[in-house]
């Protein structure tokens, strides 16, 4: 069957996530590769303080994307995309979003990015004995309860982006195991919400202005390969307008954009793992036991399947990078040589895989956000360099690809240095790899391991969700997702695939040791501010 057959009957399958700077929709056909694809730009905003995105972007921002893929659809199949075989829904995990009984938001959505939640993280670790991160999305309510801002009294319903777009498109307030699990913690034996840890929250709530339980809030978890809700046809005019697209598609559990990093890279077995690397930069090793200790630096968070996954977070990874990338380009530019970003890219990152190896001693933080990793509470970008060294284009261009990977290593360094997990398949994907080399090869030194880019790698998020969409529609009985993913999509895709070389991995542990050793000014200057 040709593809605009495929897209005419109803047989490709859409994903969409909402990214820190990109929305994506794409499509894929019975062969699970991708048809088409839509996209929206957008960023968030620092509003009195706070990381977010408003919910009229987030809505105007799915409609945007959604008919760039109608639109690339019909241009390239002559066809008109009206209905397809299952929807699954991402975005990025975490976060705080609260509305009322009447469906109203009460206050702005907090992302993922803000470092505000300090005391009720250190607290509910301590009640819970398990690593809960400022970003959690408990972590923001128990602060809201702590801080006794009004709206508290009011909630009735809590939620993931993932999961307040899926409620927009299917009435349903349900969520996916994996982004579930960056609500809340979940019980191994249950794939479900930790049912001692709930009562021991609800415990905690009591004397506050919380008046409903935990379990009466949060949206329901529906496991990987079950149909979680159908489109509606309010929910297809907000798709589609026009009213071409029509109503009645079966939808995937939402994801976090982790989980679909995973499905994507097909790293859902134990040890196994991925890294993703944009705006954020995220590692996600899936375990065979759980470690031996709390540490305040990995997140346990758990696959679309619900096994356990050791996650390090890092809130900050291109976005200083771009930043500097964008100096040198306005520099060209104004040199009456305005290069295109595709073409700097790949000349910056190929003259940073010719510095020395150390950097010289040059040391860049690249915070533009609080990191908890690292124990920085705000914000800050800073640039050290001893007196002695050799600042020049090509050492000054690796610090800055260094400093994109720099606070995930520190992170992995506690798992692999101190918990002894084993690393042997490591994938990689997202925009940092856009240009793989060398930021692929530094990846693999950082973390000692090989390191593979698939040939979907560039798909990245969008492509995962996809993929768990039609699971859920083509699994037979008794397939597992990791069946599904080794025999029917991943069975004969190449990768490339790196090894770290010694003079490389040496010369990143120097460039840590540096970098370990300045964070004191780092969060002096933090402190200052």
């Amino acid at each position: 069957m040709s593809s605009a057959d495929t897209i005419k009957d109803g047989k490709a399958v859409i994903g969409i996530e909402f990214g820190s700077t990109r929305i994506k929709a794409l499509l894929i056909g019975e062969d699970r590769a991708p048809l088409a694809s839509g996209v929206y730009d957008w960023q968030n905003e620092l509003l009195d303080g706070v990381w977010t995105y408003s919910l009229e972007n987030v809505r105007k921002g799915l409609r945007d994307c959604f008919a760039d893929l109608m639109k690339n659809v019909e241009e390239k199949y002559g066809t008109k995309l009206e209905k397809a075989a299952a929807i699954g829904i991402s975005a990025m995990m975490h976060g705080y979003l609260v509305f009322d009984e009447k469906d109203e938001q009460l206050v702005p959505f907090r992302t993922w990015r803000n470092t505000i939640t300090e005391e009720a993280a250190e607290k509910l670790t301590e009640a819970f004995s398990f690593n809960i991160p400022q970003r959690w999305s408990i972590a923001h309510l128990y602060q809201a309860m702590l801080n006794k801002e009004p709206h508290v009294g009011r909630i009735s319903f809590m939620t993931t982006l993932a999961g307040y777009v899926h409620y927009l498109l299917t009435g349903e307030k349900v969520i996916g195991t994996g982004d579930a699990s960056g609500i809340f913690p979940i019980a191994q034996d249950t794939c479900d919400y930790d049912a001692e840890m709930m009562s021991g929250f609800d415990a905690l709530a009591k004397g506050t202005d919380l008046k409903a339980k935990l379990a009466d809030i949060l949206p329901r978890i529906v496991p990987v390969g079950e149909c979680a809700g159908k489109l509606t046809k309010a929910g297809a005019k907000l798709l589609d307008p026009t009213g071409t697209f029509k109503a009645g598609v079966p939808c995937c559990p939402p994801e976090g954009d982790a989980q679909t990093g995973m499905a994507a890279t097909n790293s859902i077995t134990p040890k196994t793992g991925n890294v993703s690397a944009g705006t954020s930069i995220f590692s996600m090793i899936v375990l065979e036991e759980k470690l031996k200790a709390v540490h305040r630096e990995i997140d346990i968070v758990t696959t679309p399947c619900g096994a356990p996954v050791a996650m390090v977070h890092c809130n900050s990874c291109t976005s200083d990078l771009d930043v500097w990338f964008g100096i040198f380009g306005e520099l060209l530019k104004e040199a009456g040589c305005d290069m295109p970003k595709g073409k700097l890219y790949d000349l910056l990152y190929g003259l940073a895989a010719e510095g020395e190896t150390d950097c010289s001693g040059i040391v860049s933080y690249n915070y533009f956000a609080g990191e908890p990793v690292t124990g920085v509470k705000d914000g800050k970008l800073l640039m050290m360099r001893d007196p002695d060294s050799a600042f020049n284009i090509r050492n000054l261009v690796r610090s800055l690809v260094y400093s994109c990977i720099a606070s995930l290593k520190a992170g992995m360094d506690i798992l692999t240095e101190q918990e002894h997990v084993k690393l042997e398949k490591i994938y990689a994907h997202g925009g940092f790899f856009k240009t793989p080399v060398p930021s692929q090869n530094f990846l693999s030194a950082a973390l000692g391991a090989d390191v593979t880019l698939m040939q979907t790698a560039g798909e990245g998020g969008a492509w995962g969700i996809a993929l768990l969409a039609d699971y859920m529609v083509c699994r037979e009985s008794g397939e597992t997702l990791e069946d599904y993913l080794n025999n029917r999509v991943f069975a004969d895709m190449k990768g490339n695939t790196v090894s770290p070389k010694s003079e490389d991995v040496d010369g990143i542990n120097k460039y840590m040791k540096n970098y370990l050793s300045g964070l004191a000014s780092v969060k002096a200057a933090v402190s200052e501010k």
